[in-house]
């Protein structure tokens, strides 16, 4: 892959894509399953978005993640635990359980 020398090949046999709309623009969609994988996450454009920090209003760089997976492998409370550990790993990369 870091080659770019990825054939289609390559590509089959997966059990969940990660998908990265943002770079093309968009601010938000729901990702589709790949049959036959279990699921996708969608990433989205990052912008300045006003939010609420201890009551007050602030500009933040803002992502979209959307998570869609099938309900017939998933249950519902893992899928929204692994979302939220994604995003805190997005929010603060030191919690990433990487081992260089």
């Amino acid at each position: 892959a870091r080659d770019g020398k990825l054939k289609i090949e390559d590509l089959q046999g997966g059990t969940f894509t990660i998908t990265n709309g943002g770079v093309y623009g968009s601010l938000f969609a729901t990702p589709i399953l790949n049959p036959p994988q279990s699921g996708i996450l969608g990433m989205h454009k990052i912008m300045p978005r006003p939010i609420a920090v201890d009551g007050k209003v602030e500009v933040r760089p803002m992502m979209y993640l959307a998570l869609s997976y099938d309900h017939r492998a998933i249950d519902g409370k893992e899928a929204v635990t692994f979302l939220i550990k994604v995003k805190e790993c997005i929010e603060d990369p030191k919690k990433l359980p990487l081992d260089f």
